[in-house]
């Protein structure tokens, strides 16, 4: 039984957009599942911008941030760049606690992030 989606992929304008499914990726499975999405997401040819848009989810885990650290070392060896919307003003003060913040582009609309992806 082939593995089901965590994440909800869109192209707009050029950039990837990608949406998660669930409101909360706590449990050590999910993050897991969510990871190799997105690992194969920014190692499969042609992606170039990616926004992460994190609308629906409300609760991350440690383990979660750990994913997206991994994440952005793939895409900086691949040449791929991440911008992240819509984060909950509680998850944004995770990531600034962890200091995930200064490796990311926080924007408060999709839109934005996909403008801020297609400037050179």
């Amino acid at each position: 039984m082939p593995e089901q989606s965590s994440l909800k992929i869109e192209e707009s304008e050029g950039v990837t957009v990608v949406s998660f499914r669930e409101a909360s990726i706590l449990d050590t499975l999910t993050a897991q599942r969510v990871g190799r999405q997105l690992y194969d997401l920014v190692e499969s040819p042609g992606k170039t911008r990616v926004v992460l848009d994190f609308e629906h989810v409300r609760f991350l885990s440690s383990q979660t941030l750990g994913v997206l650290l991994t994440l952005k070392r793939k895409a900086d060896k691949a040449g791929v760049r991440i911008a992240l919307a819509r984060v909950r003003p509680e998850l944004t003060r995770v990531f600034e606690i962890t200091n995930l913040s200064k490796l990311f582009g926080f924007f408060a609309t999709r839109e934005e992030a996909i403008a801020s992806l297609s400037a050179p």
